[in-house]
């Protein structure tokens, strides 16, 4: 299984940008997807994830203005970024987990993702 995002880029503060995950080798359409953010020096950390049945959970300082959807035939999950703030300056991350991660009591676990993509770079100023 392989994990490639894309759409990074820069944008100014209340902007929007849209990420996708590509999904390439057999991923069961029960796994969990999650989305995951990293600024140097600072932990990675969750940002929302989507389950087999296409239900969404978002970490609090994203909520209402993130929003997670998925493509099934193009294998692809996307990350809708709305109201950019210059905190959401991250390397973004999609992982690929089990589906019991997503119902685990801390689905921001890193641990319960076994693939991850490459990330890709968003800069809001």
């Amino acid at each position: 299984v392989q994990l490639v995002e894309s759409g990074g880029g820069s944008v100014q503060a209340g902007g929007s940008l849209k990420l996708s995950c590509a999904r390439y080798g057999y991923v069961s359409r029960t796994s969990c997807m999650g989305w995951f953010r990293q600024v140097p020096g600072m932990q990675r950390e969750g940002v929302g994830r989507i389950d087999g049945q296409g239900v969404t959970r978002y970490t609090d300082p994203v909520k209402g203005r993130f929003t997670i959807s998925r493509d099934i035939a193009k294998n692809t999950v996307y990350l809708q970024m709305d109201s950019l703030k210059p905190e959401d300056t991250a390397i973004y991350y999609c992982a690929r987990g089990p589906n019991s991660a997503c119902y685990s009591g801390s689905w921001s676990n890193l641990e319960l993702y076994n693939y991850w993509g490459q990330g890709t770079q968003v800069t809001v100023s």
